[in-house]
């Protein structure tokens, strides 16, 4: 039950056991056109597609530094340690990063990333961790930042790391120019590739302004895949195959089916929590469903209770790190996630705080039960 890597079903895992073949191969080329079609459906876009062999990061640096040039203006919410290294990045490379904060557990105010807007001007990006992994926080405005992009002519950025594929992200019509995420969290793949969807507008940019990098120069992705759909640089083939497995899955669910799932069982789980005697660390309103994290009791010790909960009932958790370390531990709630895990997940919690001496308050699975039960 981490916030990545999830649980891989075993048809992705058997995927990657397929003979090797030449990425030079129309064997190749029909596997990446495959995929590249499997990609678009679930991003909800007509955009280009480009598979990175890296993790999250990778891809989300790679979004800057084709992107973002010296001197470059871009805002960026800041609300946890992912949009704290974005904007570190942001700086790293030249630009200027304008940082809209909040509180760890909270969402920028939207009046206060319009207020960026208008009291600097010629912004070129803003970017925007949809889902902050760390604080268990979603930003719940991600379509009003797609018009407000539109409304100044910059482009909007969306890092969805941990989140495309449990949540909300239709990438077009939400005016969304570049969407990154990773295969290793709520797309229930292996870690190690990452998908990129970049918009015409965004492609011409880059294709007019190739970055001083060679691995992470989307230009020349697109290049390859145009003339002959291939990438560039050895790809990690048989992740591929587990890739696109794993969006097969997907797509026979149906994207509506599987955020209904994501959403079901974070309830059940906040609930079920609630009812033990645990509170969430965002603010309602900014709560993910995916990442859920839950400040500690006092009584409650992060190595020890986690320990306990892995050896004692095989159960997986995360704890906080950074500022949040030690002070809260998450749960994730993504890929393949079902009643099955939130049930048996809250009885491990429950059990543990038994054997710690902390008495639950009331019944946390009969009332997880409740909500997974009802259509």
């Amino acid at each position: 039950m981490l916030p990545g890597p999830t649980n891989v079903p075993n048809r992705v895992t058997s995927a990657m056991l397929t003979p090797m073949i030449n990425h030079r191969s129309e064997d190749f080329r029909t596997l990446y056109k495959d995929i590249i079609a499997k990609t678009q459906k679930v991003f909800q876009t007509n955009n280009d597609i480009v598979v990175l062999t890296t993790s999250g990061t990778g891809a989300v640096e790679a979004s800057v530094v084709n992107l973002i040039k010296k001197g470059d203006l871009v805002v960026v919410p800041v609300n946890g340690e992912f949009g704290t290294r974005l904007a570190d990045l942001v700086d790293s490379i030249g630009g200027k990063a304008i940082r809209v904060k909040a509180a760890f557990g909270q969402n920028p105010p939207i009046e206060k990333i319009i207020e960026a807007f208008e009291t600097n001007r010629g912004i070129k990006a803003l970017y925007a961790v949809y889902n902050e992994t760390s604080t268990g926080t979603t930003l719940r405005y991600m379509e009003k930042l797609g018009k407000i992009c539109d409304d100044n002519d910059a482009f909007f950025v969306a890092d969805a790391v941990s989140i495309l594929g449990g949540d909300e992200l239709p990438v077009d019509d939400w005016n969304v120019d570049i969407c990154v995420t990773a295969s290793q969290k709520a797309l229930a793949g292996p870690p190690g590739l990452a998908p990129i969807s970049i918009s015409n507008e965004a492609k011409r940019y880059m294709q007019d302004n190739p970055p001083s990098t060679q691995y992470l120069n989307l230009k020349r992705y697109f290049k390859y895949y145009e003339e002959s759909y291939e990438t560039p640089f050895t790809p990690a083939i048989s992740l591929f195959y587990a890739f696109r497995e794993a969006l097969e899955i997907i797509l026979e669910e149906g994207m509506k089916n599987r955020i209904d799932r994501h959403r079901k069982c974070a309830n059940a789980i906040y609930a079920g929590l609630g009812e033990l005697g645990l509170k969430p660390f965002a603010d309602e309103a900014a709560r993910s469903n995916v990442v859920i994290a839950i400040k500690y009791l006092n009584e409650l010790e992060d190595k020890k209770f986690r320990q306990i909960l892995s050896s004692q009932f095989r159960v997986l958790l995360a704890g906080g790190f950074g500022e949040l370390k030690g002070k809260v531990f998450r749960i994730g709630c993504m890929g393949e996630v079902t009643s099955y895990h939130v049930m048996r997940t809250l009885s491990a919690i429950s059990s543990t705080m038994e054997i710690l001496n902390v008495k639950p308050q009331g019944n946390g699975l009969s009332v997880a039960h409740k909500i997974l039960t009802t259509s």
